[in-house]
Formats: structure tokens, sequence, C-alpha cells
């Protein structure tokens, strides 16, 4: 319009519509070598980060970026961190379940969370005989993955034999390699309950009731020693000192020693 009809600039863009300073706008590529280097860095870093945490690092380190300028960057660099997905089992469903007549029948183990005075995370996993109600072993610790699940489960078939069968979650731990390969050499049962199902493993959630209403909810934690030797305490008096209702009013170690 300008060049053709000789209108001035101003009157152009008031009939087109526009901002002079939009007619006038060149755009400035930005040099992101540097960015897109160091969030290389980070993101083999820190691989679970998402682009808000990568921005926080960068921030620490002194970087003046704005958040949709990363996330930009972050996109076109493909680091978008993938969801993972829980494993699950597809399995038919369960009928009733024939209750054990003797003792290492059916073991069922499960974990339960509780916390140390100073906030640290606490995890115990317990295990359960469904036949005498005897605890064959609690292990305490602040992370108890797949590996240790194994060592945990040797020790207590040392101490009390093999069982036939163990119910169990859908949890990583539980699903784990190591727990597999372990079941698999050793002829062992691993019976998993449906996801969001924790009825099917009712003794189990029963024992981890009673735990946390005796042991946990009435002490403090100060260290993972002070713990685990509380929670070893409690255990031992739960086998062979409280009497258990469903077992006559015997504890689990005598109902056991009557049944062998």
């Amino acid at each position: 319009m300008v060049e053709a009809h000789e209108l001035s600039e101003r009157r152009a863009c008031r009939l087109i519509g526009i901002g002079r300073s939009s007619l006038r706008y060149e755009a400035k590529p930005k040099d992101d070598e540097a960015l897109r280097e160091r969030l290389t860095e980070l993101a083999r870093r820190w691989r679970r980060a998402g682009y808000r945490g990568l921005h926080r690092h960068l921030r620490r380190e002194g970087w003046e970026i704005n958040h949709k300028r990363l996330y930009r960057v972050y996109c076109e660099m493909g680091l978008q961190v993938r969801r993972r997905k829980r494993k699950r089992l597809k399995r038919p469903a369960r009928g009733e379940v024939a209750h054990p007549t003797k003792p290492n029948e059916v073991w069922a183990m499960d974990f339960v969370h509780d916390s140390l005075v100073d906030g640290r995370r606490l995890r115990t996993l317990t295990i359960v005989d469904l036949c005498t109600r005897e605890s064959p072993a609690i292990e305490v610790a602040t992370s108890i993955p797949g590996d240790r699940v194994v060592r945990v489960l040797d020790e207590a078939a040392e101490a009390h034999g093999l069982p036939q069968r163990i119910v169990c979650d859908n949890g990583p731990e539980f699903l784990s390699f190591a727990v597999a390969v372990w079941a698999q050499d050793r002829g062992v049962e691993l019976d998993y309950i449906e996801p969001g199902k924790p009825v099917q493993n009712c003794f189990v959630e029963s024992f981890n009731g009673t735990f946390r209403d005796e042991c946990l909810n009435e002490n403090l934690f100060t260290s993972l020693g002070d713990a685990a030797r509380k929670i070893r305490a409690w255990w031992k008096s739960y086998n062979e000192e409280r009497p258990h209702s469903s077992l006559g009013g015997l504890t689990p170690r005598e109902f056991a020693a009557e049944l062998a």
C-alpha cells in the first residue's frame, strides 16, 4: 500500500489493523547451543527430572532463563521423561482359598511404612505363616529392594523351613527378577493377589494392623538401630509371649510346637 498507492506507513498500518512495531519487527534467532549442552548434561545426571526440575538446577547455577523458553528447547531435544507403568500380572479370578493346616504351607508377606523422629522413611518387611500365625521374620531398613527380600526369605527358611506358597501383592520388590528366580530355584509358588484388593491377603494385613497398633504407634524411633531393636523385641514377644485369640489362647510358637 505504501509503494503502490503512496500512502503513509501510519495510515497503511491503521487500515490493515497492525501495529507499526509489528511491521518493523525482525526476528532475532537465539543461540541455544550452550543451553542445549548443559541441558543434556543435567538430563544425564538427573534422569527422572522433568523440565521444571532441570529449570531449578539451571537457576541454582546462575542461568537467567525463562521457563517457557526452557520448555521449548526441552521439547525440541526430546528430553521428556517417560512415565513408568507398574507391572500388573493378569491372573484368573481367585476362588476361595482353603485355610492351611500345617506350618510352612502358606506364608504371606507385605511392607509396612513408618518414619524416624528426624523424618527419614522407615520400611519393614513382614512375613507371617498363615497356619500358625507365627512371624518367621521382620526386616527393618530405609530401603528393601528385591535382593534384600531374597536374603530375608533365605534366613527365614533356614530357621523355619521353606514354604510351599507365598501370598503377596504386586509391589515392584515382589515382582523383581531376584524374587522370581529365588522362588523358581526353590520350588516356591508366588501367589500374587489382584491389584487393589488387599483383603485377599487378609492375614498379613491383620498382622500389620497389630504390629502398627502395638509397636509402631507406641514407640518413637531415634535411629535405624533403635527401630530395629524395638521392633525385634516386639516381634519376639509376639511369637513367644502374646496369646492369639484364633489359636485358642496359645502363642504362635506354642501352637506351632503343638502341631509339630
